[in-house]
């Protein structure tokens, strides 16, 4: 069964990093889609259970969806020169 988190908006400014979901209990199966919306890259940091971290460079005016298994956090950060805006969405499942 899926469980659809809802969808954030996020507006980061430059040289900042923030967590939108967290399960410190032991991971979760989830897929996270980003649509970065601003006008500069975004990084997409995942850390699963027993794996190294994982980060994913967003271009801007592009989107990503990917598929993790036991995923503990999912963040967003972006680089020194400029901040970005969009969505990210996460959905949890036991897959």
């Amino acid at each position: 069964m899926a469980i659809l988190l809802p969808l954030q908006t996020f507006d980061i400014g430059p040289g900042i990093g923030k967590s939108y979901f967290e399960d410190l209990r032991g991971g979760t199966n989830a897929t996270v889609t980003v649509n970065n919306d601003g006008a500069a890259p975004i990084d997409l940091v995942l850390f699963p259970v027993n794996s190294p971290v994982l980060t994913y460079t967003i271009p801007a005016g592009t989107s990503l969806t990917i598929g993790v298994g036991l995923l503990l956090v999912a963040a967003l950060l972006t680089g020194p020169a400029a901040g970005t805006f969009g969505t990210i969405q996460i959905v949890a499942s036991d897959f």
